[in-house]
């Protein structure tokens, strides 16, 4: 049997990985809940942000938090570009799927090309710091990974809850017709959040390079485990995917300490299955 203090440094690893866990889910459970886009390429922006940050960190010399000055309004442009893009040809939500994998396998490769597919770690200062909690241990890229995670996921639900503009994209989400008939411009508004849905990836990139070893194909690795998240935390909640991904994290950690690794996927879609199971019972 584990010790308590393994235990409760496990119950601390999983809700700094569940927190990127939400953080990686923000985006894709706004665009797949009020824009009806199921935008794999969300992973693959992520880890391009992640790509970007360790070049302007290592190539330019920047602190890894100020390459979001950069990172976050382009990611913006492009998440709108994506949008537009999608909105000019009709994309159905289906197909959006399939595009938006097209768009993963380019990213992919364009991160090859210009990276290589050779593992990449980034250096930093943040990466040397820990604080001590009692027994237990607290890195600061995790620690900075879980203010990020709250801070953006309460941005996002007091935006879409208490302001003006979070009220017209709900109302345009849940009927565009009847939005439109009262002043909502659907479209501004859906290339608005499409852009912030990436921006939110850009700075999930950010958490990844400060805490992982980069490497290209490990985009594919978090798209099942986000996935759940979403679906467990709700489309188009802000809050939900923050509170589903720490609880998968918890789980999956104390999986890994009280029995093995190999164990720790099946505890996501597990978890899915449940939750899935017990909303059509109510249905």
């Amino acid at each position: 049997m584990p010790s308590f203090t393994l235990l409760a440094q496990s119950v601390l690893s999983g809700i700094f990985i569940g927190a990127l866990y939400g953080l990686l889910g923000l985006g894709l459970s706004l665009t797949w809940g009020m824009l009806r886009q199921i935008n794999l390429a969300h992973f693959a922006l992520a880890f391009l942000g992640a790509y970007l940050t360790f070049q302007l960190t290592h190539g330019a010399g920047w602190d890894p938090l100020a390459t979001l000055l950069v990172v976050v309004p382009c990611f913006f442009l492009l998440g709108a570009s994506m949008h537009w893009l999608f909105a000019r040809f009709a994309i159905t939500p289906f197909n959006s799927l399939l595009v938006t994998f097209g768009l993963t396998v380019i990213v992919e490769s364009l991160i090859q090309w210009i990276w290589t597919a050779d593992q990449r770690l980034m250096d930093s200062a943040y990466g040397a710091v820990r604080f001590k909690l009692g027994a237990l241990y607290v890195p600061l890229p995790e620690l900075l990974t879980l203010v990020l995670a709250v801070a953006l996921s309460l941005a996002a639900w007091a935006g879409l809850r208490y302001t003006d503009l979070g009220r017209a994209m709900r109302a345009a989400a849940e009927d565009a017709p009847i939005a439109a008939a009262f002043g909502v411009n659907e479209r501004s508004l859906s290339l608005l959040l499409s852009g912030i849905s990436a921006a939110f990836a850009g700075v999930a990139g950010l958490c990844i390079a400060l805490s992982f070893t980069l490497a290209p194909s490990q985009i594919y690795a978090w798209i099942g485990v986000v996935f759940a998240v979403v679906m467990i935390g709700g489309l188009g909640n802000p809050i939900g995917p923050l509170v589903a991904g720490i609880v998968i994290g918890i789980s999956e950690s104390l999986t890994m300490a009280l029995t093995s690794p190999a164990w720790a996927p099946l505890v996501s879609f597990s978890l899915l299955i449940v939750v899935l199971l017990a909303r059509a019972k109510k249905i």
